[in-house]
């Protein structure tokens, strides 16, 4: 196994992504992105711009659907879930 496992969801085009986890009594360290193992999976998008937030409890936040400009999305959650 890679660094990576990507796993194909009900809807075309849309993965979760869990990176391999290595923790110790220090913490813990992973490689969120390596374009070499996602180019295998098959997705060989470049990422250009990568940003992050942080929602107070009870926010329920949405990604922007486009057509004329649209872009991919590269989604971490770290606590709680996604739904979709």
């Amino acid at each position: 196994m890679g660094k990576f496992n990507f796993e194909k969801t009900e809807i075309e085009g849309v993965y979760i992504i869990e990176p391999q986890v290595f923790g110790d009594n220090r913490g813990y360290f992973m490689e969120t992105y390596d374009l070499d193992e996602f180019k295998e999976a098959g997705l060989d998008m470049a990422f250009v711009q990568d940003n992050k937030s942080k929602s107070k409890k009870g926010v329920l936040r949405e990604l922007h659907f486009g057509t004329q400009h649209s872009q991919g999305k590269l989604v971490r959650v770290i606590k709680d879930e996604v739904l979709m």
